[in-house]
């Protein structure tokens, strides 16, 4: 208490009081200076690197943190916390007075930076060094600060990875539920459990099979399973079940942890590294220069996991620091639907998330789905994504932007519907925008083609253009109070949400959708397996006869397509054919010529009707980004890149193959 107190009174014409600050501690255990090979990024210059570690110590009896589940069982430190260890990494102008004093936090997606692979159509690198790490510089010519720290406690940290050292519970066992999709024909085969099981007897605990989510449960006679190990165990798969189905393992378990610490230990590094100028037992914040702090808004990009993992703390009231500062002035939860997350729970599993045929009960998208407070007419339930924040007045802004896939496996309808499926305006402190025709997520450098479990070949289609347009409108809207652009989002209200089998998938070729979604039922989960209850009304966005959705973004590979893009696959015989095959896309190439088109009843104009010549298709391009621009969902530059990718085009060639 005596070192707390002498710390604020030598730090207090530095920065707020230290004993606000949650991480005690912080080393710096990298520093590198410049990084990315010297690359200087325009006006901003070169950019270091620091690595450090972060020790955060969290009261239990704090009511910033009592919702954390079984944080009053974790072993407390002599001053009466429960402390976690995360790595913090960090990429900063080597110049201060050159940053533009916002720091871009990007969740980290099962321990991996995703990121620069978004907005700087970067490689793939979880420790981005080299000059070609940095993509096309987007991020740093803007000069951002661009933070990441570990907070998922059960992912591996090998390969530049980073997790979150979260206590574990001795003492409390429960029942985990395990599935195993293999998609592949492996006998006997092996699976790790998420626990390790509090007894290796057989008979307690439970194997089953079946064919589709929606099949009942079957334990055929020539289905076993053994323990190898307390953490996994080898299942012998029965005949006459295909490559994907679906294993169901339930056991007792022990050693639980206290994921929900995931979300404060988030919130304590952005805090600190916003407001505190040294840690109260050792380390200086390394953004500090000359104990001024020059950060002045932060904003959040959460990828997939991470975008649901964004969600849900804003839902859980950890936008607001153990001081009532907010954290995060702006959020951007990408491709996340109307999910959150399975971390705070006894038994966790926060690599989970609801799919149509894999994964498909467990917890994590419960109601509320959208950031308005409504009233559930299921449950009886009032709440909302917003409901905590707006109690303290710490709600950021909010930019929610989806993609093709999450239509189909993340229900976006109940994002823009209350739960009884009626139209809802979206607060004013939230946009939501969907990208039609594009993917769950792909790399700059995706190519399309198969894969083993899918029908069609994948979707490339990379949404970095609009996300990098969509960040600058979000820092304006912060910063300034510049409104950013209308929610482009499908809506019941217009008709652009309707019943999966209206949406308009007709005579595609090579595709039989027969309206197959991820159904969303209330489940209880006091029952193992859990028991399911009625459903939820999901649509499906409309879409136009090229299978596009209307009330959409429409990058120009869209508007002016060569293909029909899906960010959605069917499984391919032998792995439940006919469900959602994961978080793959599709792509349907168009007729060559009208004769073509014709003689296979193909609805969509072919390549010949729609570009008479190259310069027709260029233009169409061209006026399709130039329309992105003025709305301010794409950047010059990227228009100017869909420009030259066109022109690069050989419409001739393409018909002619």
């Amino acid at each position: 208490m005596v070192r707390t107190l002498l710390t604020c009174v030598s730090a207090i014409v530095l920065s707020t009081c230290v004993a606000h600050a949650r991480v005690i501690e912080f080393e710096v255990t990298t520093r590198q200076a410049p990084t990315f090979d010297g690359r200087s990024f325009g006006s901003v210059g070169v950019y270091e690197k620091i690595i450090g570690r972060a020790k955060i110590a969290l009261r239990p009896d704090d009511a910033h943190n009592a919702g954390i589940i079984d944080i009053d069982r974790a072993l407390r430190n002599a001053s009466g916390d429960v402390e976690v260890t995360t790595t913090v990494y960090i990429l900063k102008p080597s110049d201060t007075s050159k940053a533009n004093g916002k720091l871009f936090y990007d969740v980290l997606n099962r321990g991996r930076k995703l990121g620069l692979e978004l907005m700087n159509d970067a490689p793939t690198s979880n420790d981005p060094t080299a000059s070609a790490d940095a993509g096309n510089g987007f991020l740093m010519q803007q000069g951002y600060t661009i933070v990441w720290s570990g907070w998922q406690g059960d992912v591996a940290t090998a390969n530049a990875l980073l997790g979150l050292e979260v206590p574990s519970v001795a003492g409390v066992t429960g029942t985990s539920r395990e599935e195993f999709v293999f998609d592949h024909t492996k006998n006997p085969v092996t699976a790790d459990l998420s626990y390790p099981a509090a007894d290796l007897d057989p008979s307690k605990a439970t194997l089953t099979v079946r064919a589709r989510e929606s099949n009942e449960r079957a334990k055929p006679a020539d289905l076993s399973f053994r323990f190898v190990s307390p953490t996994q165990i080898e299942i012998t798969r029965p005949s006459g079940f295909e490559a994907g189905a679906i294993y169901e393992f339930i056991y007792p378990a022990k050693e639980t942890k206290v994921h929900g610490v995931s979300f404060a230990a988030t919130r304590d590094v952005v805090s600190f590294l916003r407001h505190e100028v040294v840690a109260p037992n050792g380390g200086a914040n390394p953004l500090a220069v000359n104990g001024q702090l020059p950060i002045r808004q932060a904003y959040a990009l959460g990828i997939s996991q991470s975008g649901r993992f964004l969600r849900d703390l804003l839902y859980q009231g950890f936008n607001t620091d153990e001081a009532g500062r907010r954290v995060f002035d702006g959020l951007i939860p990408h491709i996340a639907g109307s999910r959150k997350t399975y971390i705070n729970y006894r038994f966790a599993q926060p690599g989970r998330y609801s799919r149509d045929h894999e994964d498909h009960l467990y917890p994590g998208d419960q109601f509320p789905f959208t950031y308005a407070v409504t009233t559930d007419p299921l449950t009886g339930q009032t709440d909302g994504i917003l409901k905590r924040c707006l109690s303290t007045n710490n709600c950021p802004k909010v930019m929610q932007t989806d993609t093709d896939t999450e239509n189909f496996q993340a229900r976006i309808s109940l994002v823009a519907t209350d739960p009884s499926g009626k139209h809802l305006d979206l607060p004013e402190s939230v946009r939501a925008y969907l990208l039609a025709g594009v993917s769950h997520f792909v790399p700059a450098s995706a190519k399309s083609a198969g894969t083993p479990t899918c029908q069609l070949p994948s979707n490339p289609l990379h949404a970095g253009g609009p996300m990098r347009a969509l960040l600058l409108s979000l820092d304006a809207w912060v910063a300034e109070g510049k409104k950013p652009p209308p929610s482009r989002y499908p809506s019941v209200k217009d008709d652009s949400l309707v019943p999966p089998k209206q949406a308009g998938y007709v005579g595609l070729p090579g595709l039989k959708y027969e309206g197959e979604y991820n159904e969303k039922p209330v489940v209880d989960y006091a029952s193992v397996p859990p028991k399911i209850g009625p459903e939820y009304p999901v649509s499906i966005a409309k879409v136009d006869t090229d299978g596009h959705a209307i009330a959409a973004i429409r990058l120009p590979s869209v508007a002016a397509p060569t293909a029909t893009y899906l960010g959605w696959n069917l499984r391919k015989s032998g792995f439940a054919e006919g469900a959602i095959c994961g978080l793959t896309g599709s792509v349907i190439p168009l007729a060559k010529t009208k004769a073509e088109r014709e003689q296979a009843h193909d609805p969509r104009p072919s390549l010949e009707e729609r570009y008479p010549t190259h310069a027709d298709y260029v233009a169409a391009v061209r006026g399709s980004a130039n329309r992105l621009v003025s709305e301010r969902l794409l950047l010059p530059e990227d228009a100017d890149r869909y420009v030259k990718e066109a022109e690069a085009a050989d419409i001739g060639r393409m018909r002619a193959q």
